[in-house]
């Protein structure tokens, strides 16, 4: 997990990720979509690659980038047990705030 979060923190690579949300792309899309060049592309996704975020398929001469979803369902199921938290706090939360509003129900009645 701790590959992922160092990958995804650079800014570029997390916007590389977020471009490949829409669909695979070149390299060179990738590039002229961010306004950067092709060769810190190419790192950037070389280091993606290596998280295991993202599936590289050569076509001739072009490499088309894609997410791989299998990281996302790693990411999607540690994520799960910071929902299970936060739920549990709304929860507790949306109770706090229905007795609140019996008391002052009662307090005008």
């Amino acid at each position: 997990m701790n590959t992922t979060f160092s990958a995804l923190a650079e800014p570029n690579r997390l916007h590389i990720f977020e471009l490949l949300r829409d669909g695979p792309l070149t390299v060179g899309e990738i590039a002229d979509r961010l306004g950067l060049q092709q060769p810190q592309v190419s790192k950037h996704l070389r280091v993606l690659s290596e998280a295991g975020l993202v599936d590289v398929h050569p076509i001739a001469n072009r490499r088309i980038y894609k997410l791989r979803p299998r990281s996302l369902q790693e990411l999607d199921t540690w994520l799960d047990s910071f929902r299970r938290i936060w739920e549990e706090r709304f929860d507790r939360l949306d109770e706090y705030l229905q007795e609140l509003q019996s008391k002052e129900k009662n307090k005008n009645n």
